[in-house]
């Protein structure tokens, strides 16, 4: 299952402040007093507005104490009755009104006509963060931060609501566009300030420095003075639900099955906090021993209000774990019913990682949730019909992997990349060289020992994406060092303008610079600065015993992999072979002769035989009744019979018994 990371924080907008400040006078009513309390200023403009029910003032300032009294649906309400007039003057209202209901696209749009207003800029900063507009949010508060901040405690609030735009750029895979990559001093300062920074860093994938800066916004929040304890345990329950996630991802399982015992989710004040926290407390479970436990306490949340939306990384994987709880209950066919529904909506070529798991899901509810050559076998007729499905194709390459058929995993993939070459969309380029399919190839390549393959594919994929506007760096410097191995001029060449670009790019990099040099060592000697900042030779052999590498000898080459894959068994497919039977020596007699004919009844036992002859009178005499032809009982022969009933029988018995009744007794 997935994990979840926990809600960012956002401090309130506190242009509300400035809204008051700048109200219009109500009335000769309220003009000479002085009313602190939001609810007798309420009282004083409901009282003022029976005498003039349209005084615009007065419901503007009624609006703004519905506001401080957070009573949202009440301030609309007042700005629909009171017609375009009260609705021209409250923008600023109207939209934030709008922002607190939910109804944030509108909220933006309308902020977005309110020129030169600051408390407007902080509506769409935040209408646009909710909407996951993060790129436009994070623009405003860097406005909003050039320029002086007129009320106090506004330069903290728009720092916290910085850091968090950030987090999300970061967690949304637009992380370039975020300028501070590392937490300052400041962020240190704050415990809203340090949980951003630590959500920015998980975000990056720095879970050990997030896990530091969650321990220090736990400590800041335990040491505020101006907070009750019931206030600390609210402000602390996300930050321990983002410490448990934390613990997920670094491995360490028994302190986050005890920090999950800990967490009462039912104390948290946001709902998708709490769903957050179910998820994550049923990830941090050593095993499930009964999914259906964890199945219904998933299905069972309670749905989220329109204010407390969860965002789209959060309630992907919150689909995903409903799927992948489904599977474990034998759900196959409402798996394959729903993420059939899902990727209809959606182009099949997505490099999208959602998308991908769910025809990864899609896939294994087919087979069943079965391994080896049963499932490939349910997978490869399915793949006809998805033949430009990345998460599909992926998992009957995994298949082959696990069966140790490299050959067919690199054959899959293959042709399963052909189909884009002919394409000219932009789409199908883009995942056709997707750094994490080329990599695929390309490590198959390598356990294949296919190192003409791994060049050319590494060169194809440079091509494409050097002249992008964003290129991945990870994998022009994969290809650069391998065309560095190449002894063509031209595949020096190309690995020479690679490395330049990226060392222009950035100097920092240690691999950017180590293949600059590399590149130019042959070709120019205007390296020797470059050069100066990698780690010295005798640095890095420093270690090394050379008369033991000597006396040890040069390793020999084994055999390459093909031969391996060849000769290895595939686990999971292999049957056991029957054993094989021990043939005996021939037994023959001792005057066994080749030249004659053996005896065909030789098999039979000796008194079934056709040569058979007993032994005595009366031997004979009851072989005659059973040998096979002789002679029945009741005067009956067999061997004479002409075919007609009662003519032409010999009665060989009837004769000598007659022959030997007429014959004389001998005298004694």
């Amino acid at each position: 299952m997935h994990f979840l990371p926990s809600e960012l924080v956002q401090a309130p907008p506190d242009f509300v402040r400035k809204m008051a400040s700048g109200a219009p006078s109500l009335d000769s009513l309220l003009r000479n007093t002085t009313l602190d309390d939001h609810k007798q200023i309420l009282q004083a403009c409901n009282a003022s507005l029976k005498q003039s029910k349209k005084a615009v003032g007065i419901l503007h300032a009624k609006v703004v104490a519905l506001l401080k009294l957070e009573r949202y649906d009440d301030a609309l309400r007042v700005l629909e009755d009171g017609g375009e007039g009260l609705k021209d003057v409250a923008r600023l209202e109207r939209s934030y009104a709008l922002y607190r209901t939910g109804q944030l696209r509108e909220a933006r749009d309308i902020a977005q006509g309110v020129d030169d207003d600051r408390g407007a800029r902080h509506v769409e900063a935040q209408a646009s963060y909710r909407i996951e507009d993060f790129e436009h949010s994070a623009k405003l508060y860097d406005d909003l931060r050039k320029t002086h901040a007129p009320i106090d405690n506004e330069e903290n609030d728009i720092r916290i609501n910085s850091g968090a735009t950030d987090a999300q750029l970061e967690w949304s895979g637009h992380g370039d566009i975020v300028q501070r990559k590392k937490p300052g001093r400041e962020d240190l300062e704050a415990f809203e300030l340090a949980y951003n920074a630590a959500c920015a860093s998980i975000a990056r994938g720095e879970l050990a420095q997030g896990e530091v800066l969650l321990r220090r916004s736990q400590d800041l929040c335990n040491a505020l003075e101006d907070l009750t304890e019931n206030e600390k345990i609210a402000e602390l329950l996300p930050i321990r639900v983002q410490q448990l996630y934390v613990l997920i991802r670094l491995g360490k399982s028994e302190d986050a099955r005890l920090l999950a015992s800990e967490i009462s989710s039912h104390d948290l004040a946001d709902a998708s906090t709490q769903m957050v926290a179910h998820s994550n407390s049923i990830s941090a479970s050593a095993e499930i021993k009964n999914p259906y436990l964890p199945h219904r306490i998933l299905h069972a949340a309670t749905p989220l209000p329109a204010t407390d939306k969860l965002f789209t990384f959060q309630s992907n994987r919150m689909e995903e774990n409903r799927l992948v709880l489904d599977l474990l209950i034998s759900k196959y066919r409402g798996v394959t019913k729903s993420t059939l529904k899902t990727l209809a909506n959606n182009p099949l070529s997505s490099t999208s990682s959602h998308q991908n798991t769910i025809s990864t899901l899609h896939a294994a509810a087919r087979a069943q949730c079965q391994l080896g050559k049963a499932s490939i076998k349910h997978m490869l007729p399915l793949l006809d019909k998805r033949p430009l499905d990345v998460g599909f194709v992926m998992v009957i390459v995994q298949l082959y992997i696990l069966t140790n058929n490299y050959g067919s995993a690199a054959n899959v993939l293959e042709s399963f990349l052909k189909h884009f070459e002919a394409s000219t969309s932009p789409n199908d380029q883009d995942v056709r060289f997707a750094p994490g399919l080329v990599a695929t190839v390309v490590s198959l390549y390598t356990l294949q020992g296919r190192t003409k393959q791994i060049k050319t594919e590494l060169t194809k994929a440079s091509n494409y994406w050097r002249h992008k506007l964003k290129p991945p760096k990870s994998l022009l410097q994969a290809a650069g060092v391998a065309l560095l191995q190449s002894n063509s001029p031209e595949d020096q060449a190309t690995a020479r303008e690679i490395f330049t670009t990226l060392h222009q790019q950035d100097q920092s990099s240690k691999i950017n610079t180590a293949g600059y040099v590399a590149a130019h060592a042959l070709s120019t000697s205007s390296i020797s600065d470059e050069s100066k900042s990698l780690t010295a030779t005798s640095r890095l052999i420093a270690g090394i015993d050379i008369s033991a590498l000597e006396e040890a000898g040069v390793l020999q080459p084994g055999p390459n992999a093909d031969a391996l894959a060849a000769s290895r068994k595939r686990a999971l497919d292999e049957k056991p072979k029957p054993a094989k039977k021990r043939l005996r020596k021939s037994r023959l007699p001792k005057d066994y002769d080749p030249s004659k004919t053996p005896d065909p009844e030789r098999w039979l036992p000796l008194k079934d035989r056709s040569s058979y002859r007993p032994k005595g009178k009366k031997g004979r005499q009851k072989v005659a009744t059973l040998t096979q032809g002789g002679v029945e009982k009741g005067g009956e022969a067999g061997a004479g019979s002409t075919g007609k009933s009662g003519e032409g029988v010999v009665k060989a018995a009837g004769g000598g018994a007659a022959k030997a009744k007429n014959k004389k007794k001998p005298k004694k």
